[in-house]
């Protein structure tokens, strides 16, 4: 659902993905055609079974849209270049987050994505829930539910491109939230409108130490 208990797309209209095998490590690994199948179509659903029930609804919007996962831990599941995600992520712990409206945040999704240092505080201003990871070159979003993400990520994106102010960006979430309610278009709920980084887009930073500098503490701290 998006934030705060709206209803998801048709799930019978959604694709469905290849199924994994349970692994004794307690990671689940992808197995094509093989004949622990339904066991392990099983296994994800038995892992969400002792799951509060908030993040066990979450996940299952994810199960019902796109399969199995491609890992799957007690506390986590993973699925991997599902719809346009580099990785969607299920997990047992859930976080409550009043913005727009009350709601728990479960699923996260991630692209590739580069965002300049000075638009950090910007993105942090606008939804606690966007993550980014600059070194890795990612950005995600952690909400109910695919569609909210959808709109918390379309909106990272207009901020950072200078498209829309972090006022403007909370009004215009707000404004989707509640015309999804009165039936209205909600463009930014169902698609991203741009297209995420090809994964070359992390940001290693600077050096800021030499290795003379290194040598010389390291011998500093022998002496």
């Amino acid at each position: 659902m998006p934030r705060g208990g709206a209803a998801v797309r048709d799930p019978s209209q959604m694709p469905m993905v290849c199924p994994l095998v349970w692994m004794g490590n307690g990671v689940q690994h992808l197995v094509v055609g093989s004949a622990e199948e339904d066991e392990v179509s099983n296994r994800a659903s038995e892992v969400i079974e002792s799951w509060p029930q908030e993040s066990r609804e979450a996940a299952q919007l994810v199960l019902d849209k796109y399969g199995e996962p491609a890992e799957a831990t007690e506390s986590q599941l993973t699925w991997r270049d599902v719809g346009p995600w580099k990785r969607m992520v299920a997990t047992k712990t859930f976080y409550q987050h009043n913005f727009p409206a009350p709601h728990i945040d479960a699923v996260e999704s991630f692209i590739d994505y580069t965002v300049p240092p000075e638009m950090l505080t910007p993105l942090a201003e606008y939804d606690g829930s966007v993550v980014v990871e600059r070194t890795a070159g990612e950005v995600s979003a952690r909400c109910h539910d695919e569609e909210a993400n959808n709109l918390a990520l379309n909106l990272m994106h207009d901020i950072v491109s200078g498209t829309k102010s972090v006022d403007e960006a909370r009004a215009y979430y707000a404004k989707e939230f509640l015309d999804f309610r009165r039936g209205k278009p909600t463009p930014y709920m169902d698609k991203l409108r741009f297209s995420p980084d090809n994964g070359n887009g992390g940001d290693p930073d600077e050096r800021v130490i030499t290795e003379n500098e290194i040598a010389e503490a390291k011998a500093e701290g022998e002496g």
